[in-house]
């Protein structure tokens, strides 16, 4: 089996210098899937949808004390809440998980019929636990081209503004790459931050879901969260889709799974199910 963290993380230098063609693919509307011509349209002109009911109470109940399970044997591992990445190559219930019809039914709507699932990861805020979210465009990140990545936010625990949902700024996705600036602060989860980040869009929006709710953004939507200071944990997995024709650097290819259609390029490297 592939040893998921032997997959680097390229350096913003790195990633300065590979040719990737950056800036927003509008979607085009596909009358067989779930989402309207007006939902479509939307997401082009704001860079999100939301809320779509995903996992019924059952499911999301099962997912739940699944995950507090990962999470109680993490931090025995002396690991944090915010470590628990590549999910759907970690665990076999991530790997069902990403292929739910009803995600993939509304993130067909958007990448059209071949898609790939390369990323799936945890972001659990602890109660009081201090750590904000700074304003960022995960396409920083990443070593793909072109940027046409779709995150889906499946709420794991009720989010709302009391326990720091997640903040979306519309319309900011169409800029490209916004600049940043490097962060050492000690209460930030990721370490590049957007200089003037309400200058690129419209007003802030909570992203308020319920258990089992998700969101969709684009990869070039700038978007962030408070610490939470209530008394409740805020979980949500965060399941990264791409169209089948992205390519990448850096091994990246290696998390890439089919989740509908085809591998056209065979690009990806479409791993099996891990075995727990």
């Amino acid at each position: 089996m592939m040893k998921v963290d032997d997959i680097p993380n390229p350096s913003p230098s790195q990633l300065a210098d590979l040719p990737r063609k950056i800036g927003f693919v509008p979607s085009l509307h596909n009358p067989h899937s779930a989402l309207s011509l007006s939902q479509v349209t939307r997401y082009n002109e704001t860079g999100f949808l939301m809320p779509f009911d995903g996992l019924d109470p059952d499911e999301i109940r099962e997912v739940r004390a699944f995950f507090d399970g990962v999470l109680a044997a993490f931090i025995e591992l002396g690991r944090t809440s915010y470590s628990i990445n590549t999910a759907h190559l970690r665990f076999a219930r991530i790997y069902q998980l990403v292929r739910h019809p009803k995600i993939l039914d509304a993130v067909a709507g958007l990448l059209g019929d071949n898609i790939v699932c390369w990323g799936s990861h945890f972001f659990c805020k602890m109660p009081r636990d201090g750590k904000r979210v700074p304003w960022h465009q995960d396409s920083t990140y990443w070593p793909l081209s072109p940027t046409k990545t779709v995150t889906v936010w499946l709420a794991i625990d009720n989010a709302d503004p009391a326990n720091a949902n997640m903040k979306f700024i519309p319309r900011s996705h169409v800029h490209g790459l916004i600049d940043y600036d490097v962060t050492h602060e000690v209460d930030t989860v990721l370490d590049l931050a957007v200089k003037n980040p309400h200058s690129y869009g419209d007003g802030e929006v909570d992203v308020a879901l319920q258990a089992g709710q998700f969101s969709m953004h684009s990869d070039l939507l700038l978007h962030g969260s408070e610490a939470n200071e209530s008394d409740r944990r805020r979980c949500g997995l965060t399941i990264r889709y791409a169209a089948a024709d992205v390519t990448t650097w850096f091994d990246w290819h290696k998390k890439g799974v089919v989740v509908r259609g085809e591998n056209p390029n065979n690009h990806w490297l479409n791993p099996p199910s891990p075995t727990h």
